[in-house]
């Protein structure tokens, strides 16, 4: 069997800062040390900082004694508020591309803008950012195209003439950034579109794309709960050829053992270690 892993692969910028930060917190506070939710969505990192003595909170209490990590997804800025009221040492984790989003919401609900948010309503990262819009006459998330051409006739009936603008999940595709962007233009032509996709996941998904044109399958690498995982995955799909979205080498279906040419590609929260343990329990089979 040959392996070929996808150019654009393991954690990005963001994730890898967070991660960073929160294992110097831990190794410098060896107890509470805690993250505001799960810091990222991949089992086998949070079983690490769990085992290094890193905690999660669900929500936050009265008060907290110790360090509390903002993952990198933010939060709003009334939640940081809060958080800082409970008297503990806050370490900001946001991915400095989902914090300039935050800030350039925030600019814009200040200038009168009706905004409008691409990406899922419960992900924490749309959650973060609408938290900056607070001082906006508007605001709607978004999933797809037919709910932003939903919502901007909404709006259109209030005020035809509002300046608007679109902002997104750092994760969305472009794709689809664009179809959602194009109908709000229906009504409403001047729409500014705030260019808030990530870069790397842009590249990332370009890279599975080319790798899928050389491979008999392909396996994803990553959380099942993370966004930008089930996106590579829903790639993957697409193509027709085989592929799997696993978490760990255990989950590798039997089949993908016989293929000839296995692409490997993951998500942004999938650490480097998880990517080799695949690649190696592939490759076991032939002994090498």
């Amino acid at each position: 069997m040959k392996i070929i892993r996808s150019e654009v692969l393991g954690f990005c910028m963001g994730v890898r800062r967070a991660v960073e930060l929160t294992v110097s917190e831990a190794d410098r506070h060896a107890a509470d040390v805690y993250t505001l939710g799960p810091l990222i969505h991949n089992p086998v990192v949070l079983a690490d900082l769990e085992s290094r003595g890193v905690r999660i909170l669900d929500e936050l209490p009265g008060s907290v004694k110790g360090s509390v990590i903002i993952r990198a997804h933010g939060i709003s800025p009334e939640a940081e508020e809060k958080l800082r009221g409970t008297g503990c040492r806050v370490v900001d984790a946001t991915c400095p591309r989902v914090k300039a989003g935050q800030l350039k919401a925030e600019e814009l609900a200040f200038a009168g803008y009706c905004l409008f948010f691409a990406g899922t309503p419960e992900h924490a990262e749309i959650e973060g950012i609408v938290g900056y819009s607070g001082s906006a006459p508007f605001y709607a998330v978004v999933s797809g195209a037919l709910d932003a051409e939903r919502e901007a006739a909404k709006l259109y009936r209030k005020n035809n003439n509002a300046k608007t603008a679109l902002l997104g999940q750092t994760t969305i595709s472009e794709d689809e950034y664009f179809k959602i962007g194009e109908a709000i233009k229906i009504f409403f032509p001047n729409l500014e579109i705030v260019n808030t996709i990530c870069p790397a996941t842009t590249e990332r998904r370009q890279a599975l794309r080319e790798l899928l044109n050389i491979v008999d399958a392909v396996i994803i690498a990553g959380g099942k709960q993370s966004a930008n995982t089930r996106r590579l995955f829903t790639i993957a799909e697409e193509s027709g050829k085989p592929c799997a979205l696993v978490e760990n080498a255990g989950e590798i279906p039997p089949s993908f053992f016989s293929f000839e040419t296995v692409g490997l590609c993951a998500g942004a929260s999938s650490p480097d270690s998880v990517i080799d343990e695949i690649e190696k329990a592939l490759l076991k089979p032939l002994g090498k």
